[in-house]
């Protein structure tokens, strides 16, 4: 290949991969002695963290969040419990306002669900932390996955059985979508805020209208009660590769989190969302960035690392992640014996699930739930990749090529060293091969503006469907009705 026909290098997009509890992706680390993530009560954590990051230039903090327990495994909460699998948890929208003020330019993803939140309020918190932030806030809309989540919330289950027979998550999604872009972008004409000391008129109410939405799920009449914010709709984030999650992403995900063991899992499922988008919903599929979790483990030589590894597993919890690997698949491992080959047995979905493990570590001749429990307990459903700074960087490098990908979140073993290890021994190994900036495209700028590297981008680009409800300046309200 000629060096004209190679493709162009991507300045890969980073996040830092966080919630708000202890351990996160990697249960029982919190009994390191050098780590700190047990500190996540505490506001000088996520104050110090926002710091470190913005000053290494990372794009933003993904923040993941879960409203109920992992208690699948054994039939009860007690493995979470005790080894802190993502338990306790706390809210993550209120620790934004605090990382914004001492940062300027790092942005913050925020995963709320469209299940549980009504989407008024919702909007009001949103907007609120656009504008707290300088329009630094993204949004990752999920659906929900744990039935223990459904039952604090009043329901059996989750609601694939509670109101629609098929796909009703998503059903339920998009309409809660259109809710939102109209609160967002519909309710407000951009210059509605007059603040007009002399005629006394704050807000013109010819500028402010009611959206009047009435749907199977949702009735929201509006107005929505604040001002348009800098971002109007926040950079909108979205984990799902179901086939109903692949077409939501494919017309309202401005960037898709994907977590998988190897890019060959996920390539597939890359390419037929940004053709989708392309074909269906007239969007750049290009534009839609994608995100990978890799856990890397860094070492100035690969017998450092390796090290490293090693006594990180001697702390890690096989039952903290068995229940985390039980909320994520449904599947209960206590069930089978110490030493069962869980390829062998009689349940379809073990025995898949299983072999798409055992495909991508051929090193691992025999799969039990140890086994498994190894695999997830360090690193979770991602890849962890682990060497010198240039075997971390030609793993990624293997992600780009392979799956497409667009940058990474970056999971942590221990908190905030593995971050402090990123910075200290990744990020230069990435810049001298041209694959991250120096600093953010635009420096104090929206989220939208640095994640797109474009000045002058803090609204949804002009092809994404939020566009066409933003009720610009100037535009009468005969002009352009709120959108249905």
């Amino acid at each position: 290949m000629t060096s004209s026909a190679r493709p162009r290098k991507k300045s890969l997009v980073l996040n830092a991969f966080v919630e708000m509890c202890s351990g996160h992706q990697s249960p029982g680390l919190w009994r390191h002695p050098d780590d700190q993530s047990w500190r996540f009560n505490e506001i000088s954590h996520w104050v110090e963290l926002a710091k470190l990051l913005e000053e290494a230039k990372f794009h933003g903090i993904f923040i993941a969040d879960v409203l109920g327990g992992y208690d699948v495994y054994q039939g009860s909460l007690d493995a979470a419990i005790i080894s802190g699998a993502q338990w306790p948890v706390n809210e993550p929208l209120a620790v934004v306002s605090a990382m914004a003020a001492v940062t300027k330019s790092i942005g913050f993803g925020v995963t709320v669900s469209t299940t549980y939140e009504q989407p008024y309020h919702l909007a009001r918190r949103l907007s609120t932390a656009d504008h707290l932030s300088g329009g630094r806030l993204g949004w990752n809309v999920v659906t929900s996955y744990l039935d223990s989540a459904a039952r604090n919330m009043g329901r059996s289950e989750q609601p694939q059985t509670w109101v629609l027979k098929h796909d009703d998550r998503y059903a339920q999604a998009e309409e809660y979508m259109r809710v939102m872009y109209k609160l967002f972008e519909s309710s407000w004409r951009d210059d509605a805020v007059r603040r007009d000391a002399e005629t006394g008129v704050y807000t013109d109410p010819k500028l402010v209208r009611p959206i009047g939405h009435a749907g199977p799920f949702f009735r929201v009449p509006g107005p929505h009660i604040c001002q348009p914010s800098p971002q109007r709709t926040p950079l909108i984030l979205q984990a799902g590769t179901s086939k109903s999650g692949k077409q939501f992403a494919a017309q309202h995900a401005e960037a898709i989190f994907v977590s998988a063991h190897a890019p060959a899992v996920c390539a597939g499922s890359i390419a037929e969302i940004r053709q989708t988008a392309r074909a269906q919903f007239g969007r750049d599929g290009a534009a839609i960035k994608v995100l990978a979790l890799v856990t890397p483990i860094l070492g100035r030589t690969e017998e450092e690392a390796q090290q490293k590894l090693t006594e990180f597993r001697r702390y890690a919890s096989h039952d903290g992640a068995l229940a985390l690997f039980g909320g994520w698949t449904g599947m209960d491992l206590s069930k089978y014996g110490d030493e069962e080959e869980l390829r062998e047995v009689e349940s379809n979905a073990v025995r898949s699930t299983v072999t798409g493990y055992a495909k991508f570590s051929p090193g691992t001749k025999k799969w039990t739930k140890h086994t498994i429990a190894e695999h997830v307990s360090i690193g979770g459903n991602g890849p962890v990749i682990v060497g010198t700074p240039s075997q971390v960087a030609d793993g990624l490098q293997t992600w780009v090529d392979e799956a497409d990908v667009d940058g990474f979140n970056f999971s942590y073993a221990l908190f905030p060293q593995s971050f402090k290890d990123i910075i200290e021994l990744l990020l230069p190994e990435l810049r001298q091969r041209g694959l991250f900036w120096d600093d953010y495209a635009v420096p104090g700028g929206t989220y939208r503006e640095n994640f797109y590297r474009e000045p002058g981008l803090k609204r949804s680009p002009p092809d994404h469907v939020s566009s066409k409800f933003r009720w610009q300046a100037g535009v009468s309200a005969e002009d352009h009705p709120v959108p249905e």
